[in-house]
């Protein structure tokens, strides 16, 4: 039985996915989808969503490349009794990424990892968003992500991950350590706009120089979404794949 039974109805691609999340905590939607649409996933291969919350990056990614073996991982034992019930298909676990021990490598991984670092955010006074916002312990850093996600990849995997652009610089330090082949993806809500977003791909065992794609903007100035957007969003469609 899940703790919090309220929960309501969130539709994404174009109504073509439906996730249930709690009443209050983190809402999944452009993010959510864009980090889905940015894997090279293929048909066969097995992605971790790690810090999945209601499962809904992997389930988006799962509408595009239906053959993937997905399973997903999070610290909060709500968010993931929610993905349960939004993918019955795949396998969720209630576990931290540092904690978590996996029988096989990842051909891919995607996450989506709190922004902030412990101690550096004012904590939200909602438990849900809190724990999906920042860090709680001090311990655990945007580095703890990318060492496991490492740890937990195949050789010539990729990680897949979404942030906010201020931490471009530590991102690509630290994937620098132990990956390759960096490819960057801006994203604008509008053009002519500063970023806030940024995607980034990774490869472990794979040696390239970094690619700087020319990345996606969401909205025309009056609103409405790009046609560029639109294949994202609505159709489902790969970001720069």
């Amino acid at each position: 039985m899940l703790d919090r039974p309220q929960n309501r109805e969130i539709y994404l691609l174009n109504k073509a996915v439906k996730i249930l999340q709690p009443e209050e905590g983190f809402r999944p939607g452009i993010e959510s989808i864009t980090l889905g649409a940015a894997s090279p996933a293929r048909s066969g291969d097995h992605v971790l969503d790690a810090g999945c919350g209601v499962g809904s990056a992997g389930i988006c990614l799962k509408h595009r490349v239906p053959e993937i073996i997905l399973t997903g991982i999070d610290i909060e034992q709500t968010y993931v009794d929610f993905a349960r019930l939004n993918e019955t298909e795949s396998s969720f676990y209630c576990v931290s990424i540092q904690d978590y021990k996996s029988q096989f490598l990842f051909d891919h991984i995607i996450c989506n990892p709190p922004f902030y670092e412990g101690g550096q955010h004012l904590r939200s006074p909602d438990s849900l968003k809190a724990v999906a916002h920042g860090h709680e312990n001090s311990d655990i850093s945007l580095e703890t992500w990318i060492k496991n996600a490492h740890r937990l990849l195949k050789s010539k995997g990729s990680l897949t991950l979404i942030h906010r652009i201020e931490r471009l610089d530590d991102i690509i330090i630290l994937l620098q350590k132990k990956f390759g082949s960096l490819e960057i993806i801006p994203l604008w809500a509008k053009e002519g706009e500063n970023a806030k977003r940024v995607i980034v791909r990774a490869y472990k065992d794979r040696y390239g120089p970094l690619k700087l794609c020319s990345g996606l903007v969401f909205h025309e100035p009056k609103g409405a979404y790009t046609k560029e957007a639109c294949k994202i969003l609505k159709d489902g469609e790969g970001l720069f794949l």
